[in-house]
């Protein structure tokens, strides 16, 4: 089995119980419990979070130190911290084998230094990272992913959560099965974008020797581009549309095919410096000059 159809089938699952917990999208309770400690750690350090539900921020700071800050309510679970030399683990356990799904929530504010590593695994909720320039894996059932100012390589998985990425500047691999992705004013050279039933929104830098490719089944895929912008175009829906504002021209550079099937458009815009590819089954793609 590839990876891939693993990661699906694995969330899938997850996804299904706590949905039937009448888990996703309950309200947030008044919490009780206060947990606050202090790490003092060596460059390039590691945190990693694994939690059930919850809002969980991440921010930087100049200090050699992560602070964690972790709030809530029910006696039935407990947060733990513990550093194991230059990696900080914070994860949310049971205590109690009668829980409800209320019971599971715990919300995080965690500062680091600016070049951390983050791991971090929330089912439900939400997660925020700003600053944060170190490489970056988030996994997520129903949980939207919100990154700003945020560099290295980032990984993101999600089920059914949303993901936006403004001002972000490192290698980004997104993947989700229902949620919606926005990436704005992206500084990356390598961009891979993918949703089942998502809409795509990109609006950001097309950077010489870049690659970008965004893929979907349905939904849209919109692209916006500058005057300046230069690329080499490949856009294909197989049972959708494709719209295009870009003047392009056939260059004997380009390394695209123009597809057989469905509605395709293939050419160079100025000199083809990056390489875009988008990709629909069914959806409806849109490539557009930036107002």
């Amino acid at each position: 089995m590839r990876r891939s159809e693993f990661f699906s089938m694995r969330f899938r699952r997850t996804a299904g119980v706590l949905a039937a917990a009448g888990f996703l999208g309950m309200a947030s309770p008044a919490f009780g419990h206060h947990l606050e400690k202090h790490f003092a750690v060596q460059p390039h350090t590691v945190v990693t979070l694994h939690n059930p539900d919850g809002m969980i921020t991440v921010k930087s700071w100049s200090k050699p130190e992560v602070q964690v800050i972790a709030d809530h309510a029910s006696e039935k679970v407990e947060v733990d911290a513990e550093q194991m030399g230059n990696r900080v683990d914070l994860f949310t356990h049971l205590i109690s084998q009668s829980i409800s799904p209320e019971d599971l929530r715990a919300d995080y504010e965690i500062t680091v230094p600016e070049d951390a590593e983050l791991q971090i695994h929330n089912d439900s909720g939400a997660v925020e990272v700003t600053n944060v320039s170190g490489d970056m894996t988030v996994e997520t059932v129903a949980a939207g992913v919100d990154l700003r100012e945020v560099g290295g390589y980032l990984m993101v998985k999600t089920v059914g959560g949303s993901f936006s990425c403004m001002h972000c500047t490192g290698r980004l691999d997104v993947q989700t099965i229902s949620g919606s992705l926005r990436l704005i004013s992206v500084q990356s050279k390598n961009v891979r974008a993918q949703t089942s039933t998502g809409n795509i929104l990109f609006d950001g830098q097309f950077l010489t020797n870049g690659s970008y490719f965004l893929k979907n089944y349905s939904g849209t895929i919109e692209v916006l581009f500058s005057p300046a912008d230069s690329f080499d175009l490949r856009a294909n829906s197989l049972k959708g549309k494709v719209n295009n504002d870009a003047k392009l021209v056939t260059s004997s550079h380009s390394t695209f095919l123009t597809p057989r099937l469905g509605k395709s458009l293939v050419g160079t815009y100025n000199d083809g410096r990056a390489k875009v590819e988008l990709t629909s089954f069914s959806g409806t793609i849109s490539v557009r000059k930036r107002d």
